[in-house]
């Protein structure tokens, strides 16, 4: 159970889809807006380093963005509170599928999944102070066989403009996932179960530190 301590923490993220999952599991926080996107920080790199595996990369952008919201946290002397932040990468044959850079970035990587499984990592991190701990999720998604004529549809609906791997498994890209083994939150971004640990063992860390 999460304790009332944990209840109020800053989401370092602009996604409305972490800002439901966290609310559907009734954690209370305050959004900590960039003033710029998180990519144009100097010290947050998402490109994919040469021989990356997939949840090393996954889990270093996630921790990477709690630096980065913490950094802003001090900057602006905001109240001191947990700052989550998390990422979410597809992988098909060992290759990352982030966002696509356009439509037809978006279309060849619908292509790529078409009558496949492909895995999907959801890093969560969670710092506060000096302290930061991170979690993965890994779920395995298995798309039905797409004609060229639904990938073009659901390309031009811009559903998948943003997302990990171009698709939105709580959007119209769920009639595509002919089997899901793993988390659902996750896929859509933020795993539920990993975030709810993490803000526990936090939480009874921070009591033992500093016992009423």
């Amino acid at each position: 159970m999460i304790t009332q301590l944990d209840r109020s923490i800053y989401l370092a993220s602009r996604s409305p889809r972490r800002r439901e999952l966290l609310s559907q599991i009734g954690v209370r926080f305050q959004m900590l807006a960039f003033r710029d996107k998180p990519e144009t920080d100097p010290e947050l790199d998402e490109k994919v380093l040469a021989g990356e595996a997939p949840k090393a990369y996954v889990e270093r952008v996630a921790r990477a963005k709690a630096h980065a919201g913490w950094r802003r946290l001090e900057q602006r002397n905001l109240p001191r509170a947990a700052v989550l932040a998390a990422d979410t990468t597809v992988t098909v044959d060992g290759r990352i599928l982030g966002k696509p850079a356009g439509r037809r970035d978006a279309a060849v990587m619908l292509a790529a999944l078409s009558g496949r499984r492909h895995e999907v990592l959801s890093a969560v991190a969670l710092r506060y102070e000096s302290q930061l701990e991170c979690a993965v999720s890994v779920s395995e998604v298995e798309f039905k066989v797409l004609s060229g004529e639904e990938i073009r549809q659901y390309v031009a609906t811009g559903e998948g403009d943003d997302k990990a791997g171009a698709y939105a498994i709580q959007g119209r890209a769920a009639q595509f996932v002919a089997e899901l083994r793993g988390s659902f939150s996750g896929v859509m971004g933020l795993p539920l179960y990993e975030t709810a640990q993490l803000l526990e063992r936090m939480g009874a860390q921070r009591e033992r530190r500093n016992p009423r």
